[in-house]
């Protein structure tokens, strides 16, 4: 299985006719970028390419009235003039005659995606394409729009393929009011989109655009805005929507309806309260989701550069993105090109978010992981929007906001940019910063060898992935003895063996010749494999190490807080963190506990520190379950760009090393089985965690520091 990339050239028809600032940066241009971008990178080379085909009208008609459809396939007679007046009666749309024939190729570029990862022809993959779709509406082009190919994906999804829940994330910069129109009733449909807000004073201006819109009827809980009221957002603030907002949700899975509750002005309710007396919502489903197909609304005008969003995520940030969404549907990602009008951020994006569907490591964030305050606010208020909907904002205590965005500073709102002469001339010196970055990606290549296996004996039943290298080779015998003078664990021949295939591949992972890696050692000498591990990974060129270590494993006592290393221990007796580089919490006993300790805690930590290197030790006896250290290793790859060593017990299963290797080479960890919220004392454990560690760890927080228009409320029956 692997990557399929659907494209016609057609698409690059339709254009604009006559002036009109507004609309002349949808061009042509923007899809040959990149696909030049991709195919100057090799990228194109290693997707399955198919040409798409035109959507049929029946398709179209999954979304749109037949009315419509109509209109726009007469659109294909007529002259510029008609082409003109008909464009002027919606919002920021021109039509041109072959508008028909590329908006329906856009469709069936989608629906061709989807077909091929619901029938395992490919495991994920991008359709390029234009016009764009997801402010289109039943009966309305808008916004550059014409049909909503993602919309029509969905619904194409549930009918032929029987899905019964699809997440749709839309990070273009505009609010997709289109999509969230279409699906608002529908709790089948999850639709989690972030866009340029400023309370209100952005296109497309509408209310139900802020965090407090969260569907209707039956859908409920399922629609979910994350309005930006700043520009400027960067990887930090997109990062910490995903961890603290969207992934929360879209691994959230119950075993029985959790019912109403009504909200009160009252005290504020305690994270470890009992819960309150329950609703009857017979007619409403369980608010879970556990997503079959992700369906990406890939606008790159939230990259840095853009006329539209000037925003500051870089390029990189979209290939962690998109890493965080292959954990979900079983890596089943299908990704439609929307908004990017910077031809160079557009398709250097695109190159970022195609390596990562490929399975290629993201290379690290550049840039302090700090979110801007306003994004905390933002991240607050959808928290807190949602919280009577979803157990898990619940129980992490997200408070009801007080007031909505909108409620902001007067001002004029900020029309659908031009690439006006005060843009270009700022933009200049955004581009300046963009084409260092770019520089920098140039200088760190993938690795030649993705995964390695260093193993203390061949295991007949061990089945590895194509292209994991089996590693025999060893350290060199004075290096292993030196390493191991300290250690009585490490005497032992069979543990000085192990030892040696350790060092060696840990060598291997810092000068750059292969990416990640998964070595075995005897029990009883994990805890000083582990210490020997941290201090060559040191001293050999790590400037910042990440050590994970999952059991009762206790950190070497000489470890010192010089902020090179940042010890996480799950498994400890109880959650402590003696410094803000030692944080011990205990393995947590269910699904919703684990992951709200992965989300939560294990990968802020992580993206705060900014590690060149992560250590992933599975102690003996560690706790987890297969599917749970192939989660979190797979979580673990974003950090440091891939750079993963994971140390296992060499009594570990087959199965549990397959599995580690699967998910360092890139494919979706297994699902995580029956699920069962979080206890009281998890999040006790957590909470207790977080408050001292948010100071020096920011991507922690999920609120601004002084809590603006928040009030708690008691939740009562």
């Amino acid at each position: 299985m692997g990557t399929a990339l659907v494209y016609h050239e057609d698409m690059t028809a339709a254009r604009l006719l006559w002036e009109d600032p507004e609309c002349e940066i949808e061009c042509p241009q923007r899809l040959t970028a990149a696909l030049e971008g991709l195919q100057q990178r090799g990228l194109e080379q290693r997707c399955l390419r198919l040409v798409a085909r035109e959507a049929s009208e029946a398709e179209l008609g999954l979304v749109h009235s037949p009315e419509y459809v109509a209109l726009l396939r007469g659109t294909q007679a007529l002259g510029t003039q008609e082409l003109q007046a008909l464009s002027g009666q919606y919002d920021a749309v021109y039509f041109h005659p072959r508008t028909f024939h590329c908006a329906r190729l856009a469709v069936g570029a989608a629906l061709q995606l989807v077909d091929a990862v619901m029938t395992g022809a490919v495991r994920n993959g991008l359709a390029l394409v234009r016009p764009p779709g997801h402010h289109s509406q039943r009966a309305a082009a808008n916004g550059f729009c014409v049909f909503n190919s993602v919309a029509i994906a969905a619904r194409h999804a549930k009918q032929k393929h029987g899905l019964h829940r699809v997440l749709i994330v839309d990070w273009d910069v505009h609010h997709g009011q289109g999509t969230q129109y279409i699906f608002e009733d529908d709790p089948s449909v999850l639709y989690f989109s972030w866009h340029r807000y400023e309370h209100r004073r952005f296109w497309p201006y509408l209310r139900e655009s802020d965090a407090d819109a969260v569907g209707q009827g039956q859908g409920l809980g399922f629609t979910v805005n994350l309005p930006w009221n700043q520009v400027g957002m960067g990887n930090a603030d997109y990062m910490a929507a995903f961890l603290h907002v969207l992934l929360p949700l879209a691994f959230e899975r119950g075993t029985e309806p959790l019912g109403v509750r009504r909200v009160s002005l009252e005290d504020p309710l305690p994270f470890a309260a009992a819960p309150a007396p329950l609703l009857p919502r017979p007619t409403w489903p369980c608010l879970q989701f556990d997503p079959e197909l992700v369906l990406v609304s890939a606008g790159f005008d939230s990259a840095i550069g853009d006329p539209e969003g000037q925003m500051q995520a870089t390029p990189e940030c979209f290939a962690h993105l998109t890493q965080l969404l292959q954990v979900l549907a079983d890596g089943r990602v299908c990704a439609v090109l929307e908004g990017g009008y910077h031809l160079e951020s557009l398709s250097q994006s695109v190159c970022m978010m195609v390596q990562a569907l490929l399975g290629d490591p993201a290379p690290p964030l550049s840039g302090p992981m700090v979110p801007h305050g306003s994004a905390l606010e933002s991240i607050q208020s959808v928290r807190a929007a949602q919280a009577p909907y979803w157990m898990s904002l619940q129980q992490q205590g997200a408070a009801p906001v007080l007031s909505p965005s909108t409620c902001s500073p007067e001002g004029k709102p900020s029309p659908l940019l031009p690439w006006g002469p005060e843009f270009k001339a700022a933009a200049t010196q955004t581009m300046a910063a963009l084409s260092s970055l770019l520089d920098k990606l140039c200088l760190n290549p993938t690795p030649p060898v993705r995964t390695a296996v260093a193993l203390t004996a061949p295991d007949a039943a061990l089945v590895l992935p194509p292209g994991v290298l089996c590693q025999e080779r060893s350290a060199l015998p004075e290096e292993m003895q030196a390493w191991a003078r300290p250690h009585k664990a490490l005497a032992q021949d069979k543990a000085l063996t192990a030892l040696g295939k350790v060092l060696y591949l840990l060598d291997r992972l810092l000068d750059g010749q292969v990416s990640s890696g998964i070595a075995a050692t005897p029990a009883p000498a994990t805890a000083a494999t582990l210490d020997v591990a941290i201090r060559c990974g040191l001293s050999h060129g790590a400037q910042r190490l990440l050590c994970v270590a999952v059991g009762q494993l206790d950190r070497p006592p000489d470890l010192t807080d010089d902020g090179r290393n940042l010890w996480l221990n799950i498994g400890g007796k109880e959650a402590a963190a003696p410094s803000t580089f030692h944080v011990c919490v205990p393995l947590p006993g269910t699904t919703g506990g684990f992951l709200n300790c992965v989300l939560a805690l294990v990968l802020p930590l992580a993206y705060s520190f900014q590690p060149d290197l992560v250590l992933v030790a599975l102690g003996p006896a560690h706790g987890l379950r297969d599917p749970q250290a192939a989660l979190l290793t797979a979580l673990l790859r974003g950090p440091a760009g891939g750079r993963v060593l994971a140390l296992i017990d060499e009594e570990s299963t087959p199965q549990l090393v397959g599995v580690l290797a699967r998910v360092l080479h890139g494919e979706a960890p297994p699902s995580l089985g029956p699920f069962s919220m979080a206890s009281p004392e998890d999040m006790q454990a957590l909470m207790r965690l977080r408050g001292p560690l948010e100071p020096q760890w920011k991507m922690l927080q999920v609120a601004g520091e002084a809590g603006v228009g928040v009030v708690r409320l008691r939740v009562s029956a």
